[in-house]
């Protein structure tokens, strides 16, 4: 039996509204057979003129990068730096609609490589089909 691949992922996040990004974190964590590497650490980020850089370096060493577009609207500076950082890396990118939503932010469609659902088996699907 072939050995499981590690998948190095780059997941946005909000400071001050971080719910959904752990349960999003958990669902990884508990998808069968998936086994994932978490290079997005939204409790220690740093702020100010370091943050660009942080994500940079974040960044760097993953094969893929999540856009939860439920978070999009009201942190859409941030996650755009985030968008940008993996656009200029040539990192794939894997939308995320929000559980129960129908729509995601133009920009997030204009970059995405694929857009899903809050659906465990459709985004460990994409991951293992997008990473690089």
């Amino acid at each position: 039996m072939p050995e499981l691949r590690i998948y190095n992922v780059f997941v946005s996040h909000a400071w001050e509204y971080t719910d959904e990004y752990y349960r999003f974190v958990n669902m990884l964590n508990d998808a069968p057979n998936f086994y994932w590497r978490n290079f997005s650490v939204p409790v220690h980020d740093p702020e100010g003129g370091r943050l660009r850089q942080a994500f940079i370096d974040q960044t760097r060493p993953t094969s893929i990068v999540i856009i939860l577009s439920g978070m999009y609207v009201a942190y859409s500076d941030w996650i755009q730096t985030e968008i940008d950082i993996a656009t200029e890396m040539d990192k794939p990118i894997l939308g995320v609609m929000p559980w129960g939503s129908e729509r995601i932010p133009q920009a997030v469609q204009d970059v995405a490589d694929e857009i899903v659902g809050w659906n465990t088996d459709s985004i460990v699907r994409a991951i293992g089909e997008l990473a690089l």
